[in-house]
C-alpha cells in the first residue's frame, strides 16, 4: 500500500470520485449497505476509479455515523466490509486506502466526538492509517476525534474537508477560512480541504479566497450542480472541463496538493483529471492576479446611537412593539413614533412569536428606521429560513443601516397546522449569531460586524443550564441578552447571577412587561413559556377595572425595574396588547425613578 506522505513529497495525490453517484443503489437502501449486499458491485466501483488513476479510494462508509448514532448496530459490520473491499481492491495497484467518516450529528446526550471516536477506533483496530472526515459544515467533535486517532495511531494521515457553498459558508454559517485556521491551529490534522456542494469554477474562486495555508490543501468538488428529474438527480459537468478547472487550481495555488472529485464525478472525471495533472510542468509559477481599480466606498457608519449609548454605560430602554397581523402599517408608525418621543432608544420586532405569521419583522424595522430614524432591533429566528434566506435578509438589513439583531431559535409551528405548513431548522440561535458576525471582516460581505443580542430566560427551571447555554451564546458571537419578564423575586436573584457569571462584558437588558388584569397574569403564567407571575402578584389584581389594572401593572413593573436596575444595563419592555399609552407612561416613570441620565 502507497505511503501518502511519499506521494505528496513528488506529485499532488489523486484521490477517486463520489461512490454515492456513481454506484446505483437499490431504491430505499443506503450505499453503504451494499458492502454487504452487493460487495462486487462496490468493489467494481473501487477498480473502476483506480483504473482511472486514483492513487488513493475512500472506503464506502461516509453515512456511517448517522447509522451509529441511530444505534443501528450493523454499521459495525459495514465498516468492516467496507474496509476490507477497499483494501482488497488497492492491493491490485498498490494504492493507499482511507477510512470515510462522514458528518456526524451533535447532541448533548451523544456528542459528534464521541461518534467520530467510536469509528476511527473501528477502523484503526482494522489497520487503517489514513482517515478522512468528509462534507463537514461544522469543525465541531473533530480535534477531540483527531487527538485520539494520533494517540491510538501516531503515525496517522488525518484529512478533513469541509462543504462549502460557493459563497465561503457551510449549511451551518461557518466561513471555510475560519474553519481552515482552526484545523491548521489543532496541530493534529495533517491536511485540509474542501469537497462536495460547489462545481469546480466555484471551488477555483474559493481557494483562490483562502490565501496560503499551512497545511497541504485539499480540494474535490461536485462534478457540477444537480439536475432533478422524476426518477433521479444527475450531475451533467463534463469531464474535460472538471480535468481543466483542476489543473488550475493545482498550477495557480502552490497549497493544493490533493485533488479528487465528490458527487457526480464517475472514473471518467478523474481519469481526464490524472491525464491534465500529469500534463503540468513540474513547476509552474501562479497565474498573476490581475490588478482591478475600484471606486473609493463611502464611509459606513458602524454602529447606532443606542449602541453607542449601552457602550458609554448609561442605561437604555428598548422597547418591543409587535408587527401588524394586516398589511396596514398606518398605527404602527404611528404608535412607534409615540413610543420615540417618550424616550425609547430602540424599537424590538418580533419574528412571527408563537409562531402566526405578521408583517416581516426585518421589513418593518428597515420601514421605521429609514421614515422615523429610530434605531431598532429586528428578532430573527432559526425557523421558517433557510441559511441563503438567511444571509440575504441580513445584508439587506444592514444596507438598510440597522446594525443589531436579536438571534434566536423560534417557537415551533402548533401541531394543528404541521400538516401544511412545515418547520425549518436549520441551525440553532448560537450558530447562527456565529454564522451573522462571521459576515464581517477581511474580504467579507459586510464592512463591520452586525451587534448580535440572544435571549435570556430567567424564570428556566434549571437556570443553570440556562447560564451555561448563555455562555455558549457569547463564545458564538452574542454581545448581549434580552431577558423574560422579571415578575418575581427568583428573576431577579437569577438577573444578579448572570451579571456574575457572564461579567461586565455582557449587555443584559432586563425584561418588563406590565400585567395588566388577573386574567392576563393567570394567562402568561399558564400559557406563555418562559414568563413566571408569582401568586401574590397575581392576587393582587383580583376584582380590579382596566384602569386600576393598568396602574396596578405600572407600579409592579416600575419595583422590578428598581430591583433589577443595579444588574442590569437597561430595560426590555414588552407592550401588552399593543397599549402604547400605557408605555408612554411606563417610561416616563422609569425616566422618572429608574433611570438617572
Amino acid at each position: 500500500m502507497k505511503d501518502v506522505r511519499e506521494i505528496l513529497k513528488k506529485r499532488p495525490l489523486l484521490f477517486d470520485g463520489g461512490m454515492g453517484t456513481y454506484y446505483k443503489a437499490a431504491p430505499g437502501q443506503e450505499c453503504e449497505q451494499a458492502n454487504l449486499l452487493d460487495p462486487e458491485g462496490i468493489l467494481a466501483v473501487h477498480r473502476a476509479y483506480l483504473a482511472a488513476g486514483a492513487d488513493t479510494v475512500k472506503t464506502n462508509t461516509f453515512g456511517l455515523p448517522r447509522m451509529a448514532a441511530a444505534q443501528n448496530p450493523v454499521w459495525e459490520a459495514l465498516a468492516d466490509e467496507g474496509w476490507k473491499l477497499a483494501v482488497q481492491a488497492a492491493a491490485e495497484t498498490g494504492a493507499a486506502v482511507f477510512a470515510d467518516i462522514g458528518p456526524a450529528p451533535d447532541t448533548e446526550a451523544q456528542p459528534a466526538a464521541q461518534l467520530y471516536i467510536a469509528l476511527a477506533d473501528r477502523f484503526a483496530a482494522l489497520g487503517a492509517k489514513n482517515f478522512l472526515f468528509e462534507t463537514l459544515s461544522t469543525d465541531t467533535g473533530v480535534t477531540e476525534a483527531a487527538q485520539h486517532i494520533k494517540k491510538t495511531v501516531p503515525d496517522a494521515f488525518i484529512l478533513v474537508s469541509f462543504a462549502v457553498l460557493p459563497d465561503g459558508y457551510t449549511r451551518e454559517g461557518r466561513h471555510c477560512a475560519e474553519l481552515v485556521r482552526r484545523m491548521t491551529e489543532s496541530g493534529v490534522v495533517d491536511a485540509v480541504g474542501l469537497n462536495c456542494v460547489s462545481a469546480p469554477g466555484a471551488m477555483r474562486t474559493l481557494v483562490q479566497r483562502l490565501g496560503g495555508t499551512k497545511l497541504p490543501l485539499s480540494v474535490m468538488p461536485n462534478a457540477g450542480y444537480p439536475v432533478v428529474t422524476r426518477t433521479r438527480v444527475q450531475y451533467q459537468g463534463r469531464p474535460e472541463y472538471f480535468a481543466r478547472e483542476l489543473a488550475c487550481i493545482a498550477a495557480e495555488c502552490a497549497d493544493v496538493h490533493i485533488l479528487g472529485g465528490c458527487c457526480g464525478t464517475t472514473p471518467e472525471h478523474i481519469a481526464a483529471l490524472r491525464g491534465a495533472l500529469d500534463a503540468l510542468p513540474d513547476a509552474l509559477p501562479a497565474a498573476p492576479v490581475a490588478e482591478v481599480s475600484t471606486p473609493a466606498k463611502p464611509e459606513v457608519e458602524k454602529d447606532d446611537a443606542f449602541l453607542r449609548k449601552l457602550n458609554a454605560g448609561k442605561k437604555v430602554i428598548a422597547i418591543e412593539l409587535d408587527s401588524p397581523k394586516d398589511a396596514d402599517l398606518t398605527g404602527y408608525l404611528d404608535g412607534a413614533r409615540r413610543l420615540q418621543a417618550a424616550g425609547a432608544d430602540l424599537l424590538t420586532i418580533a419574528d412571527c412569536p408563537i409562531a402566526r405569521a405578521r408583517m416581516d419583522s426585518s421589513l418593518v424595522a428597515c420601514r421605521v428606521h429609514r421614515e422615523l430614524g429610530l434605531n431598532v432591533l429586528p428578532h430573527m429566528t432559526c425557523r421558517d429560513r433557510n441559511l441563503n434566506a438567511t444571509k440575504a435578509l441580513l445584508l439587506g438589513l444592514y444596507a438598510e443601516g440597522v446594525r443589531e439583531v436579536l438571534a434566536i431559535t423560534g417557537d415551533p409551528i402548533p401541531t394543528a397546522e404541521r400538516d401544511e405548513v412545515k418547520n425549518v431548522y436549520q441551525f440553532n440561535s448560537r450558530k447562527l449569531a456565529q454564522y451573522i458576525v462571521s459576515l464581517a471582516g477581511e474580504g467579507r460581505e459586510m464592512p463591520s460586524p452586525m451587534t448580535v443580542f440572544g435571549a435570556l430566560n430567567l424564570n428556566a427551571r434549571n437556570f443553570d443550564v440556562e447560564l451555561r447555554r448563555a455562555v455558549e451564546k457569547m463564545e458564538n458571537g452574542m454581545s448581549g441578552f434580552l431577558t423574560q419578564p422579571v415578575l418575581s423575586a427568583q428573576a431577579v436573584e437569577n438577573l444578579k447571577k448572570a451579571r456574575e457569571t457572564l461579567g461586565e462584558k455582557a449587555k443584559l437588558l432586563a425584561g418588563i412587561m406590565p400585567v395588566v388584569s388577573q386574567r392576563n397574569a393567570i394567562f402568561m403564567e399558564n400559557e406563555i413559556n418562559g414568563i413566571h407571575v408569582e401568586q401574590a402578584i397575581i392576587d393582587r389584581f383580583a376584582g380590579l377595572d382596566r384602569a386600576q389594572g393598568e396602574e396596578l401593572g405600572l407600579e409592579v413593573s416600575v419595583q422590578a425595574a428598581l430591583a433589577a436596575a443595579p444588574y442590569a444595563d437597561g430595560f426590555y419592555l414588552m407592550t401588552p396588547f399593543n397599549r402604547v399609552a400605557l408605555m408612554e407612561r411606563l417610561i416616563a416613570r422609569l425616566k422618572e425613578e429608574v433611570i438617572a441620565d
